[in-house]
């Protein structure tokens, strides 16, 4: 007798355990999809440069164009301090048996400017000192994250829109939402870790930069993201 009862306590315990997890698949539910997106304006351009005493004939070392370039953007007010990195000095040893004058050595900068004007101000001053390899590395957004953050909650105000719209027709009501996927699917272009692909240079050519600015335009950012939402029925 005690067997039974204690067999009989054990079946009611897994019954009320199971009832207890039952999952929110088994409510009445409606799922909608919300979207959002936003386009925003680049506020960190990086510009790769280089300095190789090749690109002189060896007429100028690392150290002097150094020099000189430092000096030139600090005249356009840029913190160079905060604002400009460099990788290790690199020495080109086409033969390790050359002597000293034979060994050329390069340098190379990556600098953060916050906008298109400055960079134009930046390649027009670098090609007066004869330094002409530069590129735009990368362009960003300093409050990216903060932007995604807007999108997403725009994205479930239009999901449960969405959902309102659908259920209004069949006189019923959604309840709290029992699920939420963020997808993570956020389109931002131009590529922030890669390639640039929306620059636009106008106004001038290379072969012109001493006399007039390049006009730099930047593709504006575009950042979207897409929520998918469970919604119980009424």
């Amino acid at each position: 007798m005690i067997k039974i009862s204690l067999t009989v306590i054990f079946l009611l315990t897994v019954f009320m355990s199971q009832a207890q997890t039952k999952s929110f698949l088994d409510l009445p539910y409606l799922e909608v999809a919300g979207s959002a997106d936003t386009l925003v304006t680049p506020d960190e351009i990086y510009i790769k440069i280089l300095i190789s005493e090749k690109d002189t004939k060896d007429k100028s070392s690392v150290e002097e164009q150094e020099a000189k370039m430092v000096n030139a953007l600090k005249n356009l007010g840029i913190p160079i301090e905060k604002d400009l990195t460099t990788s290790d000095m690199i020495s080109n040893f086409r033969n390790h048996l050359l002597k000293s004058k034979d060994v050329l050595k390069s340098k190379q900068y990556i600098l953060k400017v916050s906008d298109a004007g400055t960079a134009s101000k930046v390649f027009i001053s670098l090609e007066n000192l004869e330094i002409s390899n530069t590129s735009i590395d990368r362009v960003d957004h300093s409050n990216l994250e903060e932007i995604k953050n807007i999108m997403r909650t725009k994205a479930v105000g239009n999901a449960r829109a969405r959902a309102v719209a659908l259920t209004s027709p069949l006189k019923q009501t959604i309840g709290p939402a029992i699920h939420i996927i963020d997808n993570e699917a956020y389109n931002v272009g131009p590529q922030l870790q890669g390639r640039v692909a929306g620059v636009v240079i106008r106004g001038a050519s290379v072969g012109k930069l001493k006399e007039e600015s390049p006009k730099i335009e930047f593709e504006k950012i575009n950042v979207s993201t897409n929520i998918n939402v469970k919604f119980t029925l009424k």
